[in-house]
């Protein structure tokens, strides 16, 4: 679990969250626009979801051990290759490469693995792994915003490409268990909710909760890429922004917790409605009061508390309702739509803000926060 705590991190760190700082440097050195340069990462979201269900697979087969390692090493690869580009051709092929990398690094290779190696007794470890992946953005964007004064964003890559390949990829190599789970042990019973009722996994609540998850995809996505960006064009310094960025981990830890210890007795979708209602609330508070660094904190504490949230409603909500029944392939049919939100979504803001202004960039990723309240809203649970 430790060695997958600290490569998460690095991961995180290294693939996901660098861009809403590297990206506008990049394209000012290129000559391009925000939009354009920033489509290069939604390309590599793209790639990555598309080829996340053969990842997975093998790691079934292989391990965690094999796969993870070439994660890391393809990230190494890909990272050094954006340094080196010089045409829109290999900077976009490069985030190709890193959108396979993400698929085998982040989360959804990591919660392989584990299941793998802890069979029916993986929910705890997964459990801790998010808990420790919810600091990832708290340790990236002050170090990528320190690396980028010291050395540029072509010396901070090249860094991370190095933590990738000297570090994370021999965590993965030789720290990771070789064995897996026996499948003949039996899962320990967990505490079950006590509606008895599930709903069909093909009508109108399977629509409203696959447009409810692929609405909020578009948030995290879109301000990932954006919001310290914005709020530096605020007028808030580099230093200040950094340091408002990092209260997004702890507040999403700390939801986290919370979810685990004190509402687990609340149906999921009830979670799922206070998360994303309390994002259109922080939205509302960022739209009717002056713009400030205090401002800019509270929204950051209450964007954070609600994804962390809604990261683990996306897994508990299909199986509240439809029940644990192809509860995979569930999953997968719920994510296709998440995943062609999430990657359109840097890409579309950015065109936004550059050609309109941040303020209508922001209501935009707000009116996706409302629709997935909405959807929310609208289902109805099976009775007890």
């Amino acid at each position: 679990m430790s060695v997958l705590g600290v490569t998460e991190i690095l991961s995180w760190g290294a693939l996901f969250y660098p861009p809403v700082l590297t990206v506008p440097l990049i394209a000012h050195d290129h000559g391009w626009s925000r939009s354009f340069a920033m489509g290069g990462f939604s390309l590599g979201l793209l790639v990555g979801g598309l080829v996340s269900r053969y990842v997975g697979a093998t790691i079934d087969r292989l391990g965690g051990h094999v796969v993870m390692p070439l994660g890391s090493l393809i990230g190494a690869v890909g990272l050094a290759g954006l340094v080196v580009a010089q045409s829109a051709l290999l900077y976009f092929a490069m985030w190709t490469v890193l959108g396979v990398a993400m698929a085998a690094s982040l989360y959804d290779p990591a919660f392989a693995t584990l299941g793998r190696i802890f069979g029916a007794a993986a929910r705890s470890p997964i459990t801790t792994l998010t808990l420790a992946g919810g600091f990832a953005s708290t340790v990236s964007w002050p170090a990528t915003q320190f690396l980028i004064d010291a050395i540029g964003w072509r010396g901070c890559y090249l860094v991370y490409a190095a933590l990738l390949a000297c570090v994370a990829a021999p965590l993965h190599a030789f720290a990771l268990p070789r064995g897996h789970a026996a499948r003949d042990v039996p899962a320990t019973p967990a505490p079950q909710l006590k509606a008895t009722a599930l709903l069909p996994a093909n009508g109108l609540a399977f629509a409203l909760v696959a447009a409810g998850f692929a609405s909020y995809a578009f948030v995290p996505s879109a301000l990932s890429a954006q919001l310290l960006a914005i709020f530096q064009r605020f007028g808030l310094a580099p230093t200040t922004v950094v340091a408002i960025g990092m209260l997004f981990g702890p507040a999403q830890v700390l939801a986290r917790v919370c979810e685990l210890t004190v509402a687990r007795r609340l149906h999921p979708l009830w979670i799922a409605r206070f998360s994303v209602g309390l994002l259109v609330a922080a939205f509302v508070v960022l739209a009717m009061f002056r713009f400030s660094a205090g401002l800019a904190a509270i929204f950051a504490v209450m964007y954070g508390t609600a994804n962390g949230l809604l990261t683990i409603a996306r897994g508990t909500v299909p199986l509240a309702l439809f029940g644990a029944s192809g509860y995979g392939r569930l999953v997968g049919r719920i994510g296709g739509p998440f995943l062609a939100v999430q990657a359109m979504a840097p890409v579309v803001v950015t065109y936004v803000a550059e050609h309109s202004s941040d303020g209508v960039g922001l209501a935009l990723v707000a009116a996706f926060a409302g629709m997935a309240l909405i959807c929310f809203a609208l289902i109805r649970p099976p009775a007890s």
